[in-house]
């Protein structure tokens, strides 16, 4: 496919999301590994918010503020926390140093409506998501998030 073409929804499935965005905006001058723990958990933060809508939006045809209470409940710090604590044990040892190198990272918020605790597992959670996604490991984001609303049981298919 060369720039000239229009992006049609087959295309999009047949490279990929993240390579439609570099073939339209070119690649990121760093990688994965040189973004900051809260660089990571930026991103990361959109990209499990972006799972977890799609997977509600799915549920049905509801008002918004419907959405959002269910999207809320799945996507706060304390609801990560559990998802992580019960997915730690299948985390590879790369994934495990991202996770733990977000959560010791030291941010300049504090949590509104959580513990610090929760809020720093959060935190290493989402830079754990993050460093997949810019590593073009969507399947292993899904899996993850798949295998922790599954063991919690946060939510119903």
């Amino acid at each position: 496919m060369n720039d000239k073409e229009s992006i049609t929804k087959e295309s999009i499935k047949e490279i990929g999301f993240q390579e439609e965005i570099y073939r339209q905006f070119g690649e990121s001058k760093l990688k994965p590994e040189q973004y900051s723990a809260l660089g990571l958990a930026y991103i990361g933060d959109a990209v499990y918010d972006l799972i977890i809508r799609t997977l509600v939006l799915r549920k049905g045809n509801y008002s918004v503020k419907t959405f959002h209470k269910m999207t809320s409940s799945i996507v706060k710090a304390e609801s990560q926390a559990r998802l992580v604590e019960s997915i730690e044990p299948d985390l590879t040892e790369e994934e495990n140093r991202v996770f733990h190198h977000g959560r010791n990272a030291k941010s300049g918020t504090s949590a509104k409506n959580a513990s610090i605790i929760d809020y720093r597992i959060a935190t290493g959670f989402e830079a754990l998501i993050g460093y997949l996604y810019l590593k073009e490991q969507m399947p292993r984001v899904i899996e993850l998030i798949a295998l922790g609303l599954e063991r919690t049981e946060q939510f119903d298919q």
